[in-house]
């Protein structure tokens, strides 16, 4: 696995209109070597799809293409997300004033060991005092 990747940085590979170079090329990262995910993240894609599509941006069909086009990236799932939300998780959303849904990402980068690609602010000042790496913008 490569790095860690937050849902804002996958929505924004997405909506063509968000994608900027750097997003690009971390998908490249992914495509090439994969990336790991807490297990909100099919959650929160599958929210903000579903709420773009009712917003008009994008169609069910579209919806539909954009999760099997997510389901064919060598993308793993964290199993341990949930054990660790009420501890080790919770905790850095306390220290950093985080929500917990942002701090899960932070948690799996600093226990994985890997740079953690976010387009999130709060959560890249919270990675940069915990000393992860960070990709995106």
């Amino acid at each position: 696995m490569s790095l860690i990747l937050d849902s804002s940085v996958a929505l924004a590979w997405l909506f063509s209109d968000e994608a900027t170079p750097a997003i690009l090329a971390l998908f490249d990262q992914v495509i090439v070597r994969g990336a790991m995910v807490p297990s909100l993240w099919q959650i929160e894609i599958a929210n903000s799809l579903t709420m773009a599509a009712r917003k008009g941006r994008i169609t069910l069909d579209e919806r539909r293409e954009l999760l099997i086009d997510l389901a064919t990236l060598p993308i793993l799932t964290d199993s341990e997300t949930g054990a660790r939300a009420w501890n080790a998780s919770i905790k850095l959303a306390d220290c950093h004033n985080l929500t917990l849904y942002d701090a899960v990402y932070l948690e799996l980068a600093l226990r994985r060991g890997l740079p953690l690609a976010t387009l999130d602010m709060d959560l890249r000042t919270a990675a940069n005092a915990e000393g992860v790496s960070l990709l995106g913008v």
